[in-house]
């Protein structure tokens, strides 16, 4: 057996498994999937493991092989984890939006990390870290870029984990509620499910300034939700509905959610939750239908911009 898989193998099993916790609601089965369990914190470390499983299976990454992906959180830190115990070389190429503990992280992990400085011209990075990407290839042979908004090993990583997880521990789903952002985790959720669920309900959850869903471009302060582009495996998707939430919402949700439930999410996490309370407030149903969202990360990263800015209001289901 190829030795990168012998290693690569080893951390499986701290991958996946993540607890569905349930939550007290008045009108609804709320469950929420908590992928901070994982190996690095983050719903990320699935595609990460199975993008560069998929890549050193078919030939395309050995020990000599440059790995290089635009990302300024989580799957960056995966990646920075994963290539690390593997002896692999891996480049993240951040921005300035990516918060301190963060780029900390990345520096103390990562073989080289390259911040662009200029935005695009939606307001936001990433099409300026794509771009770098793109130049840096053509410049140097022998680079690998796990390329997690066009991958199919991104959503498929999902597809056979994270989905059939859900299945076994919620048995039955009515509706799932997600963040989107390179938009592997819905699409990959979003195909499975609907195979066991024919019924099932798919909402998507954004956030203002993102361009995925068509609405138009702005600065955004918030990372692990939203877009700058659209990805392109979002195609393969099967989402129902599509919901877009305001920062300040978003902060809202991940608010109530911790001094509620004591569930202490990223943005993402917040996203889905305040969208979950929007859609069911006071709605009466003759059977409770089980409702799942994703909580893709831990708080403490977003600590400075999420939990310690003021707020009025609050949201409820």
């Amino acid at each position: 057996m190829n030795p990168l898989i012998q290693s690569l193998e080893k951390l499986a099993p701290r991958i996946g498994k993540s607890p569905l916790m349930k939550l007290d609601a008045p009108n609804i089965n709320l469950m929420v999937k908590l992928e901070y369990t994982n190996l690095t914190g983050s719903v990320k470390d699935r595609p990460a493991y199975n993008i560069l499983y998929e890549g050193i299976r078919k030939g395309q990454i050995n020990e000599d092989t440059i790995i290089m992906e635009s990302s300024s959180g989580n799957f960056a830190i995966a990646l920075a984890t994963i290539c690390r115990e593997l002896g692999l070389r891996f480049i993240p190429v951040i921005d300035p939006n990516i918060n301190e503990m963060n780029e900390e992280k990345l520096r103390g992990l990562a073989y080289d990390v390259v911040k662009v400085q200029e935005r695009d011209e939606t307001g936001g990075f990433l099409l300026t870290r794509l771009r770098y990407i793109h130049k840096y290839m053509e410049e140097h042979p022998g680079i690998y870029w796990t390329n997690q908004y066009a991958n199919k090993d991104n959503y498929m990583s999902y597809y056979h984990t994270l989905a059939p997880e859900i299945a076994e521990e919620a048995a039955g789903v009515d509706y799932l509620f997600a963040a989107v952002s390179s938009g592997g985790t819905i699409t990959g959720l979003s195909i499975r499910l609907k195979e066991l669920y024919p019924h099932i309900k798919v909402i998507g959850v954004d956030v203002e300034g993102s361009v995925i869903f068509g609405s138009p471009p702005k600065p955004r302060q918030l990372s692990g939700i939203g877009s700058s582009k659209v990805p392109p495996i979002l195609s393969n998707a099967l989402i129902d509905e599509v919901m877009i939430i305001s920062e300040e919402d978003i902060r809202k949700g991940a608010r109530e959610l911790y001094a509620t439930h004591g569930v202490y999410g990223g943005a993402s996490c917040g996203a889905a939750y305040f969208a979950v309370c929007s859609y069911f407030h006071n709605r009466k149903f003759f059977r409770l239908p089980n409702v799942v969202f994703i909580c893709p990360d831990h708080g403490h990263t977003y600590q400075q911009v999420v939990y310690e800015q003021a707020l009025s209001g609050t949201v409820s289901l």
